[in-house]
């Protein structure tokens, strides 16, 4: 994927609260923006990546962490009340500078939904930043997650099913999260162009992207989404610059 700023007007930073990232539907890139955005956040701050996909095989994975020793969801049912954020810190995998709290391939299930609000709170006073991959049925249904957020971007196509899939969570989302931005990905196949689509859905838009290989195969080789030039560097250089 590829990424091309066209301004991001003004996105705020998640002071008292976490950045949540959702994609409109599946395949556009949702974890993928999460993680570089957490890499690049953590050039300003500890930060933290926390992945709450209820299906996926682990973030971990994404960012070339799967064979790292550290605690993953699955480690942390039993976590509850209060929780040492700066020991649990300290035991997750690191991606760089970047800790990352992942799913698990080997033990797959979605996090311990009662040990998400705990854990998020945790995790908050010792991380200047906490960017959450954030499933789109816990959006749904206002989950933990969400309302441990106070920006999200919600990554959209410029089709059809990626309109209607804004539309679907748009309600959801407005109604816990006060700071709402787009990142939005080409190409369009019929021909939608990036405002256009941002007026259909009435929200703003903090990105948008188109093609790039490159990130995939240095996904492939196990490096994970980290460029450090091209459109994708430019874009999240610009995101961290408001956000941070």
């Amino acid at each position: 994927m590829g990424w091309d700023d066209v301004g991001s007007r003004g996105v705020r930073g998640n002071s008292g609260g976490a950045i949540g990232v959702v994609g409109a539907r599946g395949g556009v890139g949702a974890s993928t923006l999460a993680a570089a955005l957490a890499r690049r956040l953590a050039r300003h701050g500890p930060t933290c990546l926390v992945d709450l996909e209820h299906a996926g095989g682990g973030i971990d994975v994404l960012v070339g962490l799967e064979d790292s020793t550290g605690l993953r969801w699955p480690d942390l049912a039993d976590a509850r009340g209060a929780v040492a954020g700066d020991e649990l810190a300290a035991l997750l995998p690191r991606w760089g500078s970047c800790a990352v709290l992942s799913a698990d391939r080997t033990r797959p299930g979605p996090p311990p939904a009662d040990a998400v609000p705990d854990v998020l709170s945790a995790l908050a006073p010792h991380h200047a930043h906490v960017v959450i991959d954030l499933d789109r049925a816990d959006v749904l249904a206002r989950g933990p997650g969400l309302a441990a957020c106070r920006t999200a971007l919600v990554v959209v196509p410029r089709d059809l099913r990626g309109v209607a899939g804004v539309l679907a969570l748009r309600a959801a989302i407005l109604g816990i999260v006060p700071d709402v931005r787009l990142v939005v990905r080409g190409p369009a196949p019929g021909g939608l162009g990036v405002l256009e689509l941002a007026h259909v859905v009435d929200l703003p838009v903090a990105a948008s992207m188109g093609p790039d290989r490159r990130i995939a195969a240095a996904v492939e080789r196990g490096a994970g989404p980290s460029a450090r030039r091209g459109p994708l560097a430019r874009a999240v250089a610009s995101l961290t610059r408001e956000l941070a």
